[in-house]
């Protein structure tokens, strides 16, 4: 069951216009060792800028595998680019929200290790991000402290955060060989600098995740309207830009390294000029960036459950409905963002859980349903009406309620108002704080031994040596 948002030729436009973007205007790069990297291949320096020829673009597109896999410690594997819906949640968010409060923090290494323990008890959450960025660690640290303590927590696939610094991949990569083969264990993300900017730092941690042979994700951020032009198309034209200069540059490096597909562009709110994650327009480009990934034979990774709301109402359970099932049509491989809340600078654990119920009802709606001589039911239809079986006594009925027909729900409210009112008149929000409140008291992840801590914490000890 597919939606497609831009024709094929619309796609073909859209790839058109990136190669122009790429050959006519270029990328703001510096960075000595990755010009040499790419005029040895073809492109062609202007002032600051680096132009690639469109050959040099297919042919390093052309060279990526169609398929990344992940694999927990626990053994669990994920695949992306085989056709499955996988999701995983929002990295990176600064404050907590407590619903039952209706307060906010700074979130804290604590809770970064309590939100990836909860994560792990979700089933529907396939891979996990580090989900806070701690604010009790300094700043050069973060990214590898969200790493650190994420990997003790959870028995899944562990992305790693996304990096900035060639050191920030290396350090990464010491810390998954703590538990596997990092090429297996680890992929990487950075964001390129919207408009078509790879500063120097950046230039070099992306061959460094290259030569390291590490899954890389490009993640640009483009925001419609200030940091890239105000439709969508347009946007999703320089978006593209990104994603393929930082694709080029790292298989110029690691012929093959595998690639995953990411976008991340939002819509200015013009009222404010905020970044705006909940509007349908995001679902709208999400998918668009999902035929633009899925035209070059690459997994693609967009968000999903996102929202500009700061509480759980309304607004929250529309936005980022509408925005996860948009893309998930679209054929979307991973949808990001469980637990996320005002734009990504916020989560709470009732989000998170929350969200594992929605994607039970995004992948129901991806499955549709099926039109053939048993599911049309006319002998059922014909058993009913003469009186021989009622339709609850058939078995045809039992099939169809064991096979899924009917998604079964365990936290929105499905009975009559007399049920509700004797069950306390709680809500979803509600049911999902209890349930997460309960993993939490309950859910144990088997511990990393005493000299896998031992080695990480050694490891982040020299980082804070050579970094901060």
């Amino acid at each position: 069951m597919h939606f497609t948002v831009l024709s094929p030729e619309e796609v073909e436009a859209v790839h058109r216009a990136t190669l122009r973007i790429l050959s006519e205007v270029g990328v703001t790069l510096t960075h000595a060792e990755a010009r040499e990297v790419l005029t040895g291949a073809g492109a062609v320096i202007r002032d600051e800028r680096v132009l690639l020829p469109p050959d040099l673009v297919d042919a390093c597109i052309a060279r990526c595998p169609r398929q990344v896999t992940l694999r927990g410690r626990g053994g669990a594997v994920k695949t992306l680019g085989d056709g499955s819906l996988n999701f995983h949640n929002l990295g990176g968010a600064r404050d907590i929200y407590n619903p039952s409060t209706g307060e906010h923090r700074f979130a804290t290494v604590q809770d970064l290790r309590d939100a990836t323990r909860l994560l792990d008890a979700l089933e529907n959450c396939t891979t996990i991000t580090p989900f806070f960025t701690p604010q009790d660690v300094p700043g050069a640290l973060m990214s590898l402290a969200m790493y650190r303590h994420a990997l003790p927590c959870t028995s899944k696939p562990l992305q790693g955060p996304g990096v900035q610094y060639a050191a920030e991949a290396r350090y990464a990569v010491q810390m998954a060989e703590v538990i596997g083969k990092p090429g297996e264990m680890l992929s990487l993300s950075l964001s390129p600098v919207s408009p078509l900017n790879l500063p120097e730092h950046e230039a070099e941690a992306i061959m460094e995740i290259a030569r390291l042979g590490i899954a890389f994700g490009p993640l640009p951020c483009p925001t419609a309207g200030t940091t890239a032009p105000f439709s969508i198309a347009g946007a999703l034209a320089q978006q593209n830009a990104e994603v393929l200069i930082a694709l080029v540059l790292a298989e110029l490096v690691n012929p093959g390294l595998p690639i995953i597909y990411c976008g991340r562009l939002a819509m200015m709110e013009p009222r404010t000029g905020i970044s705006v994650w909940g509007g349908v327009e995001l679902g709208l480009a999400s998918a668009g960036t999902v035929q633009i990934g899925h035209r070059y034979g690459l997994p693609v990774n967009v968000y999903g459950f996102s929202t500009n709301s700061h509480t759980l109402d309304i607004q929250n359970g529309f936005e980022r409905a509408l925005n996860a099932a948009i893309p998930a049509l679209a054929g979307a491989d991973e949808l990001s963002g469980i637990g996320e809340m005002e734009a990504g600078v916020m989560g709470s654990f009732t989000q998170m859980v929350a969200d594992n119920e929605l994607a039970n009802s995004i992948r129901r709606l991806r499955r549709g349903f099926v039109a053939d001589d048993d599911s049309l039911a006319v002998e059922v239809i014909a058993a009913a009406m003469n009186g021989t079986h009622n339709f609850l006594g058939q078995k045809h009925t039992s099939r169809y309620l064991r096979s899924g027909e009917v998604l079964l729900t365990r936290l929105a409210e499905r009975g009559t108002w007399e049920m509700w009112d004797n069950c306390g008149r709680k809500g979803m929000a509600e049911r999902a704080q209890a349930e997460a409140e309960r993993i939490l008291r309950e859910h144990q992840v088997p511990p990393l031994n005493e000299a896998q801590e031992k080695e990480l914490d050694a490891l982040m000890a020299a980082a804070e040596g050579e970094l901060v």
